[in-house]
């Protein structure tokens, strides 16, 4: 005789692991808030290569690493993603995800996904999973002549 909770999942209680992403464009390597929370909110990591397997590691450490690079506001604090500027940053990670020629008003990009070890306070990214695309860019427009002018 079968069971009248056949089929049935329990709920779990555990929150979802959030789903951390790099992106990549000429200007920045960006990741979303979900990688600062997975990664308890700090205030400085470090970034890390590994040539061989071609993935970026995002570690935490404090302000006095010499290679420490600033990271994510405090918790409730961060409201957007982190954006890390910094040109040898950049460089090392651009080198695993190309980009390819964005026409006029877009930007290219290569998002991926990472995964948490909690453990270590690592986010890793394989690059191999990397997917690229085109976004509109964003900012300030370009003042334009009015369509009247002469």
């Amino acid at each position: 005789m079968a069971s009248v909770l056949q089929g049935f999942e329990e709920v779990s209680l555990t929150a979802p692991v959030p789903k951390v992403t790099m992106t990549v464009t000429e200007s920045v390597v960006r990741f979303n808030k979900d990688t600062a929370e997975a990664l308890g909110w700090p205030a400085y990591v470090r970034v890390l290569v590994n040539d061989r397997k071609k993935q970026v590691a995002v570690q935490v450490c404090g302000k006095d690493d010499p290679n420490a690079v600033r990271f994510s506001k405090p918790e409730g604090k961060q409201t957007a993603s982190v954006a890390i500027h910094e040109p040898m940053v950049l460089v090392a990670v651009q080198k695993y995800l190309p980009l390819a020629q964005a026409p006029e008003g877009e930007v290219a990009y290569q998002s991926v996904d990472g995964t948490v070890h909690a453990d270590e306070k690592v986010a890793l990214f394989n690059t191999a999973d990397a997917v690229a695309g085109m976004m509109k860019k964003r900012g300030r427009k370009k003042a334009s002549a009015p369509a009247n002018a002469e």
